[in-house]
């Protein structure tokens, strides 16, 4: 039981941070990484210069041991030479006193070598770290205006990519439906131009009946003619002329009879 309640709970800790990662800005995730790279780098600099400073005062302390050192040489060199003037003149208990501190200097002088053979076995390791320091914090200088400079292309990748995502959601919002009650571009499209064939046609019948009108009235007239002329022809052989063809009709309302003798 406790380990499914652990494993549902890592569960939902990996999708809420999931999708606080997803909901972050880019930009400023990209910007807080170069802001952390820089106090690194910061940082490094901060340990590298007290990494320096201590070589720089070990090489400072080994100095003033070897001018103690140099003293003391002279010291002893000259408790020596004293002494052996006191013997030679006779005097042995100068030569004694100057024998004397020729050994206590010589003591002090062991000692002193001593340390500065320590002192240059640090001097020589802290001038190593030193050195060390120093590379370090040129190749993350370099490491670091690598990333300055692949931030700018990383932007500019970023603008367009957002530019693309915006270009693609704008097409797709042509084929997609927004919402319930809003229609697709291509079904707007459709609808209009259904509407528009209709009304078309509507045209284009309208004036295949005022055509057909037309024709009719056409007709007629040559009807009305040609009776006016088969009277004549009728009064001009003496023919019955009371036998009047039946009326045409046009419009629902009969033409009148032609008049013999009219042309």
């Amino acid at each position: 039981m406790f380990k499914y309640i652990k494993r549902q709970w890592k569960y939902f800790v990996a999708k809420i941070s999931g999708q606080a990662e997803a909901n972050r800005d880019p930009k400023v995730q990209l910007e807080q990484a170069i802001g952390e790279a820089h106090s690194q780098h910061k940082r490094l600099k901060e340990q590298a210069a007290n990494v320096i400073a201590n070589q720089k005062q070990s090489e400072i302390r080994l100095n003033k041991k070897m001018e103690e050192l140099t003293k003391l040489n002279g010291n002893a060199r000259q408790a020596l030479i004293m002494a052996s003037d006191a013997q030679k003149a006779g005097n042995a208990d100068k030569a004694t006193q100057y024998t004397n501190a020729a050994e206590t200097i010589a003591d002090k002088l062991i000692s002193v070598e001593g340390d500065v053979e320590s002192l240059k076995s640090m001097v020589l390791e802290s001038t190593q770290a030193s050195d060390q320091a120093k590379a370090a914090v040129k190749q993350n200088s370099r490491l670091l205006q690598e990333k300055i400079a692949e931030k700018s292309k990383l932007m500019s990748q970023l603008d367009q990519a957002q530019m693309q995502e915006e270009m693609n959601s704008a097409m797709a919002s042509l084929t997609e439906t927004v919402g319930d009650d809003v229609p697709t571009f291509n079904e707007v499209q459709e609808k209009i131009e259904a509407r528009y064939a209709k009304a078309k046609a509507s045209s284009e019948l309208q004036e295949v009946s005022v055509e057909s009108r037309v024709l009719e009235i056409e007709q007629a007239t040559a009807n009305v003619e040609a009776q006016g002329r088969l009277s004549e022809l009728r009064a001009e052989l003496g023919l019955d002329s009371g036998l009047q063809a039946a009326p045409i009709e046009s419009g629902g309302q009969s033409l009148p009879d032609p008049q013999p003798g009219t042309a």
